[in-house]
């Protein structure tokens, strides 16, 4: 019996896409469909199966591995020039350039270097709950959850504070891209957003500096350095994925703590849990819901089933963490949970290399948001909460809070920075 398979990039199914993922499991764990986009894929739903496809060899991130030569040559779609860095994308890169390419940027996330971040973090979650506070009422999500890790990547990369605004909504219009349509009407963002990285990189390499971007383009292992269109699509690749987990993250892991009053008291009263609670809500949640998609370069088994070669395939990871195998009631959340070996940021050679910084923004802003909001909750009903359609991601579209007004807060204010000056455009 053929099982029903909703839109997954719906936001209908987004909302709640754990009993779809749990009948996959059960019934048909290796699954072939269409997606939005018109083209077929495979889905790998348990958790053995998409850990062991994230580490394996056999599936390439580039497509072009899949084909010969002349396969190769007549399948290359032509490519507007201004999209042409998009191409080659540290998450479509296979070793030996995935290797390279991540060899050259690994150094700004390291623990060590992210740690360094920490003062800077808690002044700006600081400023941002303060308001919060003053007010008493907000969406938590464009007023914290989206301000906070944006920022935070920006004065990495030296985009100037006013220029963030529009970076965030061309972002968003890029991550909404589901099908052929889409695409196309976000071809405008895209063209202003390539354009504007372009100046960006043109007024560092003129005027150099100390942040990420400068470090970027002199950065150079063994003799080889980013060339132009790497260059660029690495900072497109920061400053996206750079905030959208993060995004997601506290968004998402605040309404699970609304969902489970007991669990939202204990972080409350137990801020020691803070690590592992955000371990928990990364699981729980699942921000990035499927991983970005691979293709088979020969037949690949899992569990029974063969997929063919050239063929695309995503490891849902919501679905790997909600699986009943590996984790005991998986549906429950368990702040202290121990073990807790999720695969919210991936495995293998593509593990998300900004993990370490969305942990930290997170564990702060989780800590934050429950000492200085007292009172804390929904300011609409539970199921008025809009999701937003995504392949790839899984976040709220708004998370709207009241909570006890206070004319100060006890958090301390940000000291002033010096704000960058490259022009937009």
């Amino acid at each position: 019996m053929r099982i029903h398979v909703p839109d997954l990039c719906s936001a209908q199914h987004k909302s709640n896409p754990y009993p779809v993922y749990a009948r996959l499991r059960a019934e048909a764990p290796v699954m072939r469909i269409v997606f939005g986009d018109k083209k077929p894929a495979w889905l790998l739903t348990r958790y053995d199966d998409v850990a062991a496809a994230l580490k394996d060899p056999r599936l390439a991130k580039n497509a072009y591995r899949t084909l010969t030569p002349e396969e190769q040559a007549k399948a290359m779609p032509w490519t507007p020039g201004f999209l042409r860095p998009l191409t080659t994308s540290m998450l479509d890169q296979d070793p030996p350039d995935h290797t390279r390419l991540r060899t050259l940027v690994h150094k700004a996330f390291t623990p060590r270097a992210v740690e360094s971040l920490r003062e800077r973090i808690e002044v700006l979650t600081a400023e941002l709950i303060a308001r919060a506070r003053a007010r008493g009422s907000i969406d938590l999500l464009e007023e914290l959850a989206v301000p906070l890790p944006i920022t935070v990547i920006c004065e990495m990369l030296g985009v100037p504070e006013a220029d963030r605004a529009r970076f965030r909504a061309m972002s968003n219009r890029l991550i909404g891209i589901v099908t052929p349509t889409d695409m196309l009407l976000a071809m405008p963002s895209m063209w202003m957003l390539m354009r504007y990285l372009r100046g960006l990189v043109e007024s560092r390499r003129r005027s150099g500096g100390n942040d990420m971007l400068a470090a970027l383009i002199d950065a150079e292992e063994a003799g080889d350095r980013l060339g132009e269109e790497e260059l660029l699509s690495m900072v497109m690749l920061l400053l996206l994925a750079g905030h959208e987990t993060t995004v997601n993250l506290i968004a998402s892991g605040m309404l699970s703590l609304f969902d489970d009053h007991e669990a939202l008291e204990r972080l409350r009263s137990e801020p020691s849990l803070i690590k592992p609670a955000v371990e928990e809500l990364l699981r729980h949640t699942s921000p990035v819901d499927l991983a970005t998609e691979r293709y088979t370069t020969e037949e690949v088994a899992f569990s029974g089933h063969v997929i063919p070669k050239g063929q695309r395939v995503f490891a849902v990871l919501g679905s790997a963490n909600h699986d009943e195998q590996m984790f005991a009631q998986p549906e429950r959340l368990q702040l202290d949970r121990d073990p807790n070996r999720h695969l919210a940021f991936g495995s293998g050679i593509h593990y998300c290399v900004g993990a370490p910084l969305a942990r930290l923004e997170a564990q702060i802003a989780f800590t934050a948001i429950l000492k200085e909001l007292p009172g804390l909750r929904l300011a609409v009903p539970r199921a008025s909460l809009r999701w937003k359609p995504a392949t790839i991601l899984r976040g709220l579209d708004q998370l709207p809070v009241h909570c006890t007004p206070a004319p100060t807060c006890s958090i301390p204010r940000a000291k002033p920075t010096a704000a960058a000056t490259a022009p937009l455009g």
